[in-house]
């Protein structure tokens, strides 16, 4: 690629830029978009739709960028919370690397690499440079200048060491005082028993009642037993349905009936009053859930919520073996109630080894078929290939518009493209391998699209854009090395762009603008009317969110000294990222919960850069702060069950503690012209599948 493709690139991101800027200045303060783009406030009461529309409101403003800078770490942290100000920290972290790096990269390699003659001598016509050029391609081999890439990599990994051992230590600094600070939480309390041995005649509840009574008499506080209520998952969804049918149909509804035929999308059947055949329907539908509730006593899943008095004795009990035998009484930490995922409790052994083994298989093939957009998308960064594969085109593609546009722009946006549809494949995925929790699916998803976007984007794009035709070289492993020495800076070109269209845009249109929910709440209004109040708040996606943040890092940290130009563009996005999400977690996203991102950013952030720097600073890294990310030291245990003792709510909290993992699906079912008598709950110690 030439510089002048490069610019073209750039141009067209950042006329797109400006424009999805620009748009959401305007469309944010649109009165029927304030639940698009600050749904969070919205939920929690603190701002309200704005009335008429006004001739100002189409002016844009930046505004919100002074709004989204001006908050303190410590403001930030009172008002959105601990994991938000983690998240944040990965772009801090980042630009801090990334502006020493840049520093060294942009005024001492980039010179020494352009002022090199390997390539060639000319500089009077730089608008045509091959981008080539300006990395360490153009650098003689043996030459002494090689030794100032040297000094400058040992360099920039001391820093990133530092950094790295800061944000370790910053962080888990704050944990702990999040941990101090923060009222007594279900999960600090509780354990998940998986593998309990029911002997005939007995139940599952009363075995784990006598268990864990005679073993931890002093701390035991109660359990819920885990039941099979997939069927009353699919009533109770269906009767939400219904439900939410019906609001809309009174609110939207001015006449006093509305016929319908009750048949196939409404063209058959007889004709019925529609508000009264819902409202039937729905009382049907709960008399379904209500004996269903009554039929789950005979369905234990051999599992249980056992919660205990403090947070002390949860502790013991889930770090030490209960039974003799190893594969019963396993347990494990609880997630957040709210965070549980319930379909997989009543899975067999032999069922979740096969779905791991399908996912497995799954995700090996969508890695093999995505070679194809890679191949496809390398054949467009290079003119020649392309004009022998379509040779029809040859007079369009020597059009310098046309070939510049191709090269430096529609490459990286055919691949973007097709990466987007990779996260929620990646979710689909790890929601089947058996995971209990809504955050150990999240975690899964993210170490999937992590290592995927590192293969298919990485190394696919090197090895398919310069050494494909050696195909030789997998049976010759030592050549490897020597291939990627190659290769790698041969692709900086197009990682440069691809930084700009991925990183650039994509942030702007997908976390600024939100042009997917937007459309959605247009189609919505306009073919299904005004839907009330009922709105979801999003949460921050970490799946496809944190690969990315990463992959670029990992750009960064491989092209320092390779080809350093790449290293402007990487602090445009990440300060881009630094306000946009400031703006978003202030006002947009419900964060899952703390144990989301501490657990992902224990497996990725930071440390996972390093794997390609310094191994041994990582692993150093990891098991001097680690452990604090995967459980509370006893120290912090006994410290905060003691201030528990001068707690006055604390009796409170444990009448709720007995019945916070009863399941969703078991609480009492009550809707506006439900009768209150019929709505009360049927198990009052269960948790459900």
């Amino acid at each position: 690629m030439i510089l002048s493709a490069l610019l073209t690139s750039v141009g067209i991101n950042l006329g797109l830029c400006f424009l999805f800027f620009v748009l959401y200045s305007i469309l944010r303060k649109q009165p029927g978009n304030i639940t698009v783009y600050a749904p969070r406030l919205v939920a929690e009461g603190e701002t309200q739709q704005r009335g008429q529309f006004n001739l100002e409101s189409l002016l844009p403003t930046a505004g919100w960028v002074r709004k989204a800078w001006q908050p303190s770490e410590e403001e930030f942290l009172s008002n959105v919370g601990l994991d938000a100000v983690v998240y944040m920290r990965i772009f801090t972290f980042s630009l801090k690397v990334f502006t020493i790096g840049g520093i060294v990269g942009i005024f001492v390699l980039l010179p020494v690499n352009y002022f090199g003659d390997q390539l060639s001598h000319d500089i009077s016509d730089l608008a045509s440079k091959s981008l080539d050029s300006f990395s360490i391609s153009n650098v003689n081999n043996g030459s002494n200048w090689l030794w100032i890439h040297f000094c400058a990599a040992y360099l920039f990994t001391g820093v990133v060491c530092y950094l790295l051992y800061y944000e370790y230590r910053y962080i888990s600094s704050k944990r702990i005082a999040y941990f101090y600070s923060s009222k007594p939480q279900p999960q600090q309390f509780t354990i998940l028993v998986r593998g309990v041995p029911v002997p005939s005649g007995s139940t599952c509840g009363e075995t784990v009642e006598s268990f864990f009574t005679e073993n931890h008499p002093s701390t035991y506080l109660s359990h819920s037993v885990v039941r099979r209520s997939s069927k009353l998952q699919g009533l109770i969804s269906d009767a939400e349905k219904l439900y939410r049918r019906l609001a809309h149909l009174k609110l939207k509804n001015h006449t006093p009936q509305e016929f319908k035929r009750d048949g196939f999308l409404g063209l058959f059947g007889r004709k019925v009053d529609i508000l009264d055949h819902y409202e039937k329907k729905l009382e049907d539908l709960l008399d379904n859930v209500r004996l269903e509730q009554s039929s789950l006593a005979g369905k234990e899943v051999p599992a249980a919520f056992v919660s205990f008095k403090s947070r002390l004795g949860a502790a013991v009990a889930l770090h030490i073996q209960q039974g003799v035998k190893p594969t019963e009484w396993l347990t494990g930490q609880a997630p957040e109630p709210q965070d549980v995922h319930w379909p997989f409790f009543s899975a067999s052994y032999t069922k979740s080894w096969i779905c791991k083994l399908v996912v497995f298989i799954a995700c090996v093939a969508l890695t093999i078929l995505f070679l194809i957009p890679v191949v496809l998308v390398q054949g467009l960064t290079n003119l020649d290939q392309l004009e022998t594969w379509f040779p029809f085109l040859e007079s369009i593609l020597n059009l310098t518009v046309v070939s510049e546009v191709i090269t430096g722009y529609l490459p990286s946006l055919i691949l973007q493209m097709f990466l987007s549809f990779v996260p929620p494949i990646m979710i689909m995925f790890s929601s089947f391998q058996g995971y209990i929790s809504l955050s150990q699916i999240e975690k899964s998803a993210c170490i999937k699209v992590l290592w995927f976007t590192i293969w298919n984007i990485f190394f696919a794009n090197v090895l398919s854009g310069s050494a494909l035709y050696r195909v030789n070289v997998f049976l010759e492993p030592k050549e490897i090395p020597s291939v990627l020495a190659e290769a790698v800076p041969g692709q900086a070109s197009f990682f440069i762009a691809y930084v700009v269209t991925s990183g650039w845009t994509s942030l702007l249109s997908s976390e600024l603008f939100r042009l997917t929910p937007l459309m959605k709440s247009y189609f919505k209004r306009v073919f299904a009317g005004k839907a009330g109040d009922e709105f979801e708040v999003p949460s921050i996606p970490y799946h496809s969110d944190i690969p990315k943040i990463l992959f670029f890092g990992l750009l960064g940290v491989t092209y320092f000294f390779l080809a350093p130009l790449i290293l402007p563009f990487l602090l445009v996005y990440y300060c881009m990222g630094y306000i946009i999400y400031r703006n978003q977690v202030s006002g947009m996203p419900s964060f899952l919960n703390i144990q989301v991102i501490l657990s992902l950013m224990s497996f990725t952030h930071p440390s996972s850069s390093l794997i390609y720097v310094a191994p041994k600073k990582k692993r150093y890294c990891q098991k001097r702060f680690l452990p604090i990310f995967k459980a509370y030291p006893q120290e912090c245990l006994v410290k905060k069950d003691r201030k528990d003792l001068n707690d006055p709510s604390i009796a409170e909290f444990y009448e709720a503690l007995v019945t916070a993992y009863k399941g969703p699906t078991l609480m009492p079912i009550q809707y506006p012209g439900s009768s209150d008598g019929r709505s009360s709950p049927l198990l009052l110690h269960a948790a459900q599948v």
